[in-house]
């Protein structure tokens, strides 16, 4: 973990095209060398490229790190993961500084987060906590006229109520949120038509947290313990994007010029089972008779 941090505060200062991040964490059984932790970071920059140089100095093929999505126009995502055992239980609320962000219209210059990752034993469940999942494309577009809400989609391996909410304070280094977008504590994303000079790219600077539906106590490697609420948040994850706003399109109806999703697409929210390392093929059509 501290050379990732120090690999990000390195490159604070560098000239990039950041647009975004999105961190999660996760805590298995109880093994003879510890709990097992994975820690999940997907960062995006405008190239592939871009990314393998911010990381690794361009080589990352010692690096557990594996490409997620691109769009050569635009953006790469690409997913930095670590795995180790952990034995000593505790609670730490980490900032990190990456680098600049890509042009934005709420400007946002250097891109800052804050992680709280807790992992203490839970009385619930005694084990430490898992953080919410999720995960977001670097950049969403909608047309300027059109209304659109966009609902995250959002679990969490413990059970817990998942809120959302924009970053403030110490969670970002310009905390400016995007003036077109709003965001509700579901993780619903609603975006209200206006007018074409508020065009153009936004950052979007989000916070994700777990809450539990009981008090329960948390209880650190040396006995001591602390009692949440179920007004306390117990973990705390970044979900940074761009959303931009693009021209007016001549039609709103899904299906013209927007796309509109066509059978066999799985339903927004759809659970997939599979076994581990066993190949899942997801088939998605879609249309837009009046645009490609």
């Amino acid at each position: 973990m501290l050379s990732f941090v120090l690999l990000l505060l390195l490159i604070s200062g560098a000239q990039a095209s950041y647009y975004g991040v999105v961190f999660s964490y996760s805590i298995g059984d109880l093994q003879p060398d510890g709990y097992p932790e994975s820690n999940n970071f997907k960062v995006s920059f405008s190239s592939c490229a871009e990314f393998n140089s911010w990381l690794c100095d361009g080589e990352c093929s010692e690096f557990p790190v594996y490409p997620v999505d691109e769009r050569r126009s635009d953006w790469c995502q690409t997913a930095y993961i670590e795995t180790f055992s952990t034995s000593f239980l505790t609670a730490s609320d980490s900032p990190f500084h990456a680098t600049n962000w890509t042009e934005n219209r709420n400007g946002i210059e250097l891109s800052a987060a804050t992680r709280l990752i807790e992992i203490r034993n839970r009385s619930d469940i005694n084990k430490p906590n898992s953080s919410p999942q999720t995960t977001i494309i670097p950049l969403l577009r909608v047309p300027s006229n059109c209304q659109r809400n966009i609902n995250l989609l959002v679990s969490d391996p413990d059970g817990d109520d998942i809120r959302c909410r924009y970053a403030a304070g110490s969670e970002c280094n310009i905390c400016t949120p995007p003036s077109v977008l709003s965001v509700s504590s579901s993780c619903s994303l609603s975006f209200s038509p206006t007018n074409s000079s508020n065009e153009g790219p936004y950052a979007v600077q989000m916070v994700m947290e777990d809450f539990t539906g009981q008090n329960i106590t948390l209880t650190n490697s040396s006995g001591v313990q602390e009692v949440k609420t179920t007004s306390d948040s117990i973990s705390r994850i970044p979900v940074q994007f761009v959303f931009r706003v693009d021209p007016a399109a001549p039609s709103c109806t899904e299906g013209e010029y927007l796309p509109r999703f066509l059978s066999p697409t799985p339903e927004h929210g759809a659970q997939i089972l599979t076994n581990v390392n066993q190949a899942v093929e997801i088939i998605v059509r879609a249309e837009a008779t009046q645009a490609e």
